[in-house]
């Protein structure tokens, strides 16, 4: 249960505050929601509070849970499956929404890999999920550690060295 103020995750989106709990009828049928605003883009979620868990509305990472994260993007020995750049895609979209941090940063390594190590040409959907999984675990990491978000950047980026 979320609070008013709270910060939370939700998937794909990101880190936001939960700015009001409100009662709303939707097809004669009242319930609450959370009123979420999403940081960075302002975009406003409703989301059942009844229904947050199996949409996989959380709280942002605790500082204890970061190193992991890190551990994650550290990690070389990785087998990237050869699969053609849509079934990647697929797969890679499948573990952004689900919204876990340490997913999210399997697939921003895994990007990573395939662009610098085994200088594959990014498709254009997988170049934009680079950016949008970098997105997510910058703030996330950021709201966290309440660091600055370039600097966690420049942390994420100083794991990946360019050719």
């Amino acid at each position: 249960m979320f609070k008013i103020g709270d910060l939370a995750v939700y998937p794909a989106q990101g880190v936001g505050v939960i700015e009001a709990i409100e009662k709303k009828e939707i097809m004669g049928c009242t319930q609450l929601f959370y009123i979420m605003k999403i940081l960075g883009n302002s975009m406003i979620i409703m989301i059942p509070t009844g229904g947050a868990e199996s949409v996989g509305l959380r709280c942002v990472i605790s500082e204890k849970e970061i190193p992991r994260v890190y551990e994650i993007l550290k990690d070389r020995d990785v087998t990237i499956d050869k699969q053609t750049w849509n079934k990647r895609y697929k797969e890679y979209l499948e573990k952004i929404n689900t919204g876990s941090v340490f997913e999210i940063a399997e697939v921003l390594r895994d990007l990573f890999i395939l662009k610098y190590d085994q200088e594959k040409e990014l498709s254009f959907g997988e170049r934009k999920m680079m950016d949008t999984a970098r997105n997510l675990l910058v703030k996330e990491i950021s709201v966290a550690t309440h660091n600055e978000e370039i600097k966690i950047e420049q942390d994420i980026n100083a794991l990946f060295p360019v050719h």
